[in-house]
């Protein structure tokens, strides 16, 4: 493992936060390009090893991974930097996107701008789980986990802590421990005392409205630092709760807004779930206007992401201890299979959303599939991947080359319409 300069951390993390379109898969994706393969700043077990435990962690894992990844590199400050430039970029256009939608309501042409990213996206996701399918699916085992994973979650709905859980014990059972290989002590980290410092960086902003009297921004926090704390397999496990409390229970935004929300963080750079962002600007703005609303997007963005720090400082320093225990480390072997399993539903669900306008759910006794509707395929989403395809596979044209390209087809596409 390379220590990188802090003027390396920067530029490498500035690019990850730059490039991490399409959701989690396509992020982990970014990352692991730019991490082990580029540049030997963690190897290949590291990578898959930490992916694994920020999978078990609420939050959004890709946002805890990069986190990880600078915690590991340069500290808790190298944790720090690269926890934000993964976020920063993606909320600061989140907050533009959502002031241009309250202020016109409109924003066809920057769907249409985004669609070459998405078409591109799916593509650079079937890359990243070929490449990650091939390292860590080893054995026959490995491949079973990550097939029952996917149809579990796909097919059968099963909720992603029972999967993880499943895999993990699974791991455990099936090797036998070696004594010998069990002398590593458990790390001395000040783990009660980082939770303190954290729990309180992350409640100061909610204590301070609540004093204040602002009634709105409190309820944005304390609901939205909930969903931080049961989000458990990213942004798309919470997303049917969110809808349910936030367009039903309290009415801060209607089912239209809470789709377009979704459909712009799937096309800006950053953790899907900046979602929240733009649901808590418009909760805001409803309530007070645009101030308010720039307000409510930063108690949001605070909340939502404070906590992953929180995880990630006070829990990482575990991570290697766990590889010297062998049914642990055979446990998380497990469970980076089952992830994988994982990560093909989220590229499924993605790459459905992406290429048809309408998908429906039929339910046939305990299994539910997600088919999409035949009439509603977009040819040029699928003209713009067979684009990047040609791209990626056959001429190894580089990430941010290949979003530039896509998006700009996307563009042209859009005005021959």
């Amino acid at each position: 493992m390379t220590v990188p300069s802090w003027g390396e951390l920067t530029r490498v993390f500035g690019r990850i936060g730059l490039m991490s379109f399409g959701g989690p898969a396509a992020q982990i994706a970014v990352m692991h390009r730019e991490l082990v393969e580029d540049r030997p700043l963690l190897t290949e077990d590291q990578f898959l090893h930490a992916l694994s435990f920020c999978m078990l962690l609420p939050g959004p894992e890709a946002m805890q991974l990069a986190t990880y990844a600078g915690w590991k590199l340069r500290g808790v400050r190298g944790g720090l930097l690269a926890g934000l430039l993964f976020v920063v970029p993606g909320a600061v256009v989140m907050l533009a996107l959502a002031l241009a939608y309250s202020t016109w309501g409109s924003l066809d042409f920057i769907k249409a701008l985004f669609l070459g990213v998405k078409a591109a996206v799916v593509v650079i996701v079937i890359e990243a789980l070929l490449r990650v399918s091939r390292k860590s699916l080893k054995s026959t085992d490995r491949w079973v986990i990550a097939g029952l994973a996917f149809v579990g979650i796909f097919v059968f709905a099963v909720p992603f802590p029972a999967i993880i859980a499943m895999a993990g014990v699974y791991g455990a059972l099936a090797v036998r421990p070696d004594p010998r290989t069990q002398n590593e002590l458990l790390p001395r980290a000040r783990t009660f005392q980082t939770i303190l410092v954290w729990a309180a960086i992350w409640w100061s902003p909610i204590a301070i409205a609540w004093a204040s009297g602002a009634e709105r921004l409190t309820q944005i926090g304390l609901f939205f630092s909930k969903l931080a704390v049961v989000t458990f397999g990213g942004a798309y496990a919470v997303l049917a709760y969110m809808t349910q409390e936030v367009v039903s229970q309290k009415g801060w935004v209607t089912t239209e807004q809470m789709v377009d929300g979704l459909g712009l963080a799937e096309t800006t750079p950053g953790p899907l779930i900046l979602v929240t962002e733009f649901i808590g600007y418009l909760a805001g703005y409803g309530a007070g206007g645009i101030s308010l609303g720039i307000l409510a997007a930063i108690m949001t963005l605070w909340v939502t992401f404070t906590p992953c720090f929180l995880w990630i400082f006070a829990f990482a320093p575990y991570l290697e201890w766990i590889g010297t225990r062998p049914r642990l480390a055979a446990a998380l072997s497990a469970i980076t299979a089952a992830v994988v399993g994982v990560i093909l539903n989220l590229s499924v669900w993605f790459a459905a959303h992406v290429f048809f306008g309408q998908n429906v759910v039929e339910t046939y006794g305990p299994a539910r599939l997600l088919l999409p509707d035949i009439n509603t395929l977009n040819p040029n989403a699928v003209l713009l991947a067979a684009l990047s395809a040609i791209l990626v596979f056959r001429f190894h044209i580089g990430l941010p080359t290949t979003l530039t390209i896509a998006a700009f087809g996307g563009a042209l596409l859009s005005f021959w319409a």
